[in-house]
């Protein structure tokens, strides 16, 4: 149990990142099958997908994320975000996290009386696997942070990577060795958040 905890609160958002890690390649994506093969999903449909980007890959998302701001935010504005894409970009991979959103209609059709709730449960489901594959980063030495820059990078990430048209991108995770300490985190008292009926 305290281990757990500690692993709870140990995990923190971290941005100061650069491109070396602890841990191979294939120890990185060992931990993104174990987290896979063991989070919960609705129904167990397992409509979660994951790409590992590594090297020429991570990079090329990260100029794929910068060229599609450059068309939305205004040039004389633009310095802050060429300063956080470029951020991202000095990490040494980044987690794409994606809903089939095949399975998750197959399942909403198969469960008829629940079927508008699962695209909601497919979220969730990918939620906690990104929380899981957070917290396994983090105990194996990686900061890691989630950024979302869905929908404007959809289509050619799709492109780039022969993406299948009905998988819906939901989070990019940049990771890396941590080269920065987080922010000091601050907690709304949990009286305010958590009520006892007994």
């Amino acid at each position: 149990m305290n281990t757990y905890l500690e692993a709870i609160k140990n995990r923190r958002s971290i941005y100061g990142l650069e491109k070396s890690s602890p841990i191979s390649n294939d120890e990185i994506c060992k931990l993104a099958e174990d987290a896979m093969l063991h989070t919960p999903s609705p129904f167990n449909m397992q409509s979660s997908r994951v790409l590992v980007l590594f090297g020429p890959n991570h990079d090329r998302l990260w100029e794929i994320v910068m060229n599609a701001l450059r068309k939305k935010v205004p040039a004389d504005k633009f310095s802050p975000t060429e300063t956080k894409i470029k951020s991202f970009a000095e990490a040494y991979g980044t987690i794409l996290y994606f809903d089939d959103t095949t399975v998750t209609s197959q399942y909403a059709e198969k469960f008829h009386t629940y079927r508008d709730n699962f695209p909601t449960w497919a979220q969730q489901a990918n939620a906690i696997l990104q929380y899981n594959i957070w917290n396994l980063l983090a105990e194996s030495g990686l900061g890691a942070s989630l950024q979302h820059y869905n929908p404007l990078i959809d289509a050619e990430v799709k492109q780039t990577w022969n993406i299948p048209d009905d998988w819906l991108l939901i989070a990019q995770m940049p990771f890396g060795t941590q080269t920065a300490a987080p922010a000091e985190k601050t907690f709304i008292p949990t009286n305010e958040r958590i009520f006892r009926y007994d």
